[in-house]
């Protein structure tokens, strides 16, 4: 059973490692933020043979939902103590779900879909995990009906539980059904920035190497608000952001675009054809193809890693975001800079 204790010393420093380059973690800087948080014990006793998770759950009535986290991590505390912490939510969670957690850094063997057998960081690895949490939702079959790569606030949460639970996969998207159930607002207006490069968006140019930062968003969210009031503010956000092209589009506009590889498509449709069905989202671009996007609740920090991350051009040659940052993190404690994870 895996009721391991996230408690905030030992989870980060397995996270963030006692030594870097000969500095020792009593000379670093101060490390914040960091996570705090317990799997619930209704979460299964699992043999982590994915097959078999998934027939016991159908067997049940129910689907696999997997959790991937580590220790320490701060989204991972908000979707338990948070999301977890709701009596509707736990309800319907395990009513319509068997739930398995794994560790983005864990060595338990798991056999995944194929039958393989490997350790749980390395299945996440397969599985491009970049994110914690994030949490896979399996049918029946074995094929993944939604990923929420990050985390999901409890109303957001509780309507991809639903959308999962009530099967509507077959007749809508994700981003569909959102929409359906939270009409885009026909009022209102999109926070500018000094930053946003102005129309006609042609992105098929290569705008000077710059890699692209492309936000959608929409009228009256309050996501929205915090992502201006809050990250883009930041004089180290801003600082990352003039290293992209970075623009700003109406998630449900008819705003006409030339998207990368050179189509021409109002900015809805553009939005469908990537998935996009958090706002806001960032998708970044480097050389014409997208290389990752923010598409769930982050703070300041993760944001700009997530943004020096590709500009740096550190995911060509180290494909794990979650090692990057906690790389970042160490030097920039190295360098007498406090690192609060969760500002």
């Amino acid at each position: 059973m895996m009721h391991l204790k996230r408690m905030a010393a030992l989870g980060m420093w397995a996270l963030l490692g006692l030594t870097v380059a000969g500095v020792s973690a009593a000379e670093k800087a101060e490390l914040r933020g960091v996570g705090q948080f317990e799997i619930p014990g209704w979460f299964k006793n699992s043999f982590l043979d994915l097959h078999e998770d998934i027939a016991e759950a159908a067997q049940n009535g129910k689907r696999l939902m997997v959790y991937f986290g580590q220790e320490g991590c701060p989204y991972c505390a908000q979707l338990f103590n948070t999301n977890f912490s709701q009596a509707h939510i736990v309800d319907y969670t395990r009513q319509h779900f068997e739930a398995v957690a794994l560790d983005i850094w864990g060595n338990r063997e798991v056999t995944d879909l194929s039958g393989n057998k490997m350790p749980e960081k390395e299945l996440a690895a397969r599985l491009k995990v970049r994110f914690t949490p994030t949490i896979l939702f399996f049918d029946e079959q074995g094929a993944t009906v939604l990923r929420m790569n990050g985390y999901y606030p409890p109303h957001r949460f509780m309507a991809a539980l639903q959308y999962v639970a009530q099967k509507r996969e077959a007749r809508m998207t994700f981003a569909e059904y959102l929409a359906g159930i939270a009409p885009p607002p026909a009022k209102g207006a999109l926070h500018g920035e000094s930053f946003f490069a102005k129309p006609t968006y042609d992105l098929s140019q290569r705008l000077s190497g710059k890699p692209v930062a492309v936000f959608f968003e929409q009228k009256d969210c309050a996501g929205c608000d915090r992502l201006h009031s809050e990250i883009l503010r930041s004089s180290a956000t801003r600082k990352e952001l003039k290293r992209f092209h970075v623009i700003q589009l109406d998630r449900w506009s008819d705003t006409q675009v030339i998207t990368p590889v050179g189509t021409r498509m109002t900015a809805r449709q553009w939005a469908d054809d990537l998935n996009v069905a958090y706002v806001p989202s960032a998708v970044l671009f480097d050389g014409g193809k997208e290389a990752i996007r923010i598409e769930s609740f982050l703070k300041a920090f993760h944001v700009q890693s997530v943004l020096d991350y590709i500009v740096s051009g550190a995911y060509k040659i180290q494909p794990d975001l979650q090692r990057f940052i906690r790389e970042r993190a160490d030097r920039l404690r190295e360098h007498g800079v406090v690192v609060d994870l969760w500002e």
